[in-house]
């Protein structure tokens, strides 16, 4: 069996201290300057953050990537799919690769939620926790399904807006 890892970008819960989330953007501005690892502060600060408890009230982002997912999951017959947080939110990208190693499933494809280029959590950091989680588990087979193929993309999209436009063609 293989496994597909949808990663979203994940939200701040909206109860969440708007404080919290400030100092973890300047840790976490700080560490990519300085080009070091995370400290424990940051660490402790992101898994806060990450760990929140969750509603629908309070994170609407996370029941629209799971409503995604339950979309998703009927089509890929031979795949489990799970979902990943790329920042605030968790599981995280690794927590959901290590889990389903422990599983036994070792052919794992990510696939971001996040379409186009030119974005840094699509296009830098989650090809560099790949990179690491390739690493680190060298007897998995883990590929980054990216870049989307625009083409594909923008046919969807032109689909969604015929359907839309049927429904009461004076929005668009």
């Amino acid at each position: 069996m293989r496994a597909v890892v949808l990663v979203g970008h994940g939200g701040v819960p909206k109860d969440c201290p708007h404080d919290l989330v400030r100092k973890l953007k300047q840790l976490e501005a700080q560490r990519r300057a300085a080009g070091r690892p995370m400290s424990k502060e940051e660490r402790d600060l992101d898994q806060q953050i990450r760990r929140w408890p969750r509603t629908p009230k309070n994170d609407p982002y996370k029941v629209g990537l799971e409503s995604l997912a339950d979309q998703l999951r009927p089509l890929l017959k031979r795949s489990k799919l799970v979902i990943a947080y790329n920042e605030f939110c968790a599981p995280t990208l690794e927590e959901a690769v290590q889990d389903l190693i422990k599983e036994g499933l070792w052919d794992i494809t990510v696939i971001s939620s996040m379409f186009t280029a030119g974005g840094s959590h699509a296009e830098i950091e989650i090809p560099e926790t790949v990179t690491h989680l390739k690493q680190a588990h060298p007897n998995a087979t883990i590929r980054y399904a990216w870049p989307f193929d625009q083409k594909l993309v923008a046919t969807m999209m032109a689909t969604h807006l015929k359907q839309f436009t049927k429904r009461n063609p004076n929005k668009i």
